[in-house]
């Protein structure tokens, strides 16, 4: 059986796949893409049926296409958010093979290259492109047991409120997705408690500037790497019902019950961290330095923007921020399920090549692997904050393919040296 041979070879037609395969394309570089679904199929069915992008539609999309059925400050449905890469993807005829799930790359001894084993056969591949993103593996601690009476599922297994039995809720996690999904299910008559951890709390929008704006002009997308001791730290921020900011106390006052980081469970007692009120306060903090820089911003450059006051007013506590819960018998308390909104763990076990640390995590720069002709795309803070971010894919994906074009000629002198016998 002959074996197909490719330059690149791209794992993942997601976001981070599609926009490698532009730069890629307008460079001459032949490469194809191989995926296990269908394209941004996360985007459709790994999420929870409300979800929209979490910046606006003139944000959240790659230079090349806008969104045609969008106002440029909508907060685009997850579905149309698909739609958009489709049309993508056909628009920069991406050479794109559904279906195909990669199972194994190796290096070929002796000679450039990787050997790539395939659902549909085997593939040689001169480089390739992990470009699986960062959502891989949903984590969920073990510090519930799992043949409890409850249902434990990670956030990426919620859907809806009608999926859940009757009965309270505790989500766990209150960056993007465990406080949307929270507030959801608060809206939907169900008790909710949400733990609470250390969080950024940027404004939705202010004085009359998304949020995305307000990091992209203050410098902020392009921070190379976190502040130190914010390399855990979720972003509670939501484009949910035309967005707004997110406001904990008020969500407390409306009947969800807050409580500190979750850290044990014995019996059926749920046990909390007294921090509750330290998290909400670092949040605020977090929240009261962005519209100071924004203010220094607009007059420094003598904008007419609408003075925004009510911004800066400060919701009084709940009772549950002001007698926080350290303990929750799940059973008394009604609880039937437990949402885990606890992130995601990467799994690149299919990469048999030295480009991974001991626990897994890629070994890199800026997305080129210590493992020569292996390349990483869309990991969080890649080369910058933005990183992850459909824009900033895109731009990582540029420098990639700018490397991988260079090699490309170096190898090219090679081959071409060796043929006219100079320097042997």
């Amino acid at each position: 059986m002959s074996v197909e041979k490719i330059d690149t070879l791209i794992v993942g037609a997601g976001q981070a796949g599609l926009a490698m395969s532009e730069h890629l394309s307008k460079l001459g570089i032949p490469h194809i893409l191989l995926e296990r679904d269908r394209i941004a199929e996360r985007w459709r069915t790994g999420r929870w049926d409300s979800l929209v992008a979490n910046g606006p539609a003139w944000h959240d999309r790659f230079p090349g296409m806008k969104f045609s059925d969008a106002h440029e400050d909508d907060f685009v449905p997850k579905d149309k958010v698909a739609d958009y890469f489709v049309a993508y993807a056909k628009q920069i005829a991406a050479p794109v093979r559904s279906g195909v799930e990669v199972r194994e790359v190796r290096r070929i001894a002796g000679r450039q290259g990787f050997r790539v084993e395939t659902s549909d056969g085997v593939i040689e591949a001169n480089n390739v492109v992990a470009a699986t993103g960062p959502f891989q593996k949903p984590v969920i601690p073990p510090l519930v047991p799992q043949n409890s009476a409850i249902l434990q599922i990670h956030s990426s297994a919620y859907r809806n409120p009608g999926q859940l039995p009757k009965g309270a809720v505790l989500v766990v996690g209150a960056g993007s997705s465990g406080v949307q999904i929270a507030e959801e299910l608060l809206r939907a008559g169900k008790q909710v408690y949400l733990s609470v951890g250390p969080h950024d709390r940027p404004p939705r929008a202010y004085r009359g500037r998304d949020f995305c704006w307000w990091l992209g002009v203050l410098g902020k997308w392009d921070a190379a790497a976190p502040a130190p001791g914010t390399e855990h730290v979720t972003i509670s921020v939501s484009g949910a019902n035309g967005g707004k900011t997110i406001d904990f106390r008020s969500l407390g006052r409306e009947g969800m019950i807050l409580v500190g980081r979750t850290e044990n469970c014995v019996d059926g007692v749920v046990t909390f961290a007294d921090d509750l009120v330290e998290n909400l306060n670092l949040g605020d903090a977090n929240y009261i330095s962005l519209l100071n820089e924004a203010d220094a911003y607009i007059e420094r450059n003598g904008m007419n923007l609408p003075q925004e006051p009510e911004a800066r007013r400060v919701q009084p506590d709940p009772e549950c921020v002001r007698n926080p819960v350290r303990e929750l018998d799940l059973t008394k308390a009604g609880v039937s399920t437990i949402i885990w909104a606890t992130g995601f763990a990467a799994d690149y076990s299919w990469l048999k090549v030295d480009a991974c640390d001991d626990k897994g995590k890629p070994r890199h720069h800026r997305g080129v692997s210590a493992e020569p002709g292996i390349y990483f795309l869309g990991l969080p803070w890649q080369s910058r904050r933005g990183s992850s971010f459909i824009w900033g894919v895109w731009h990582d994906a540029k420098h990639l393919a700018d490397h991988i074009a260079t090699q490309k000629k170096y190898l090219e002198y090679h081959h071409a040296a060796d043929r006219e016998g100079v320097g042997a």
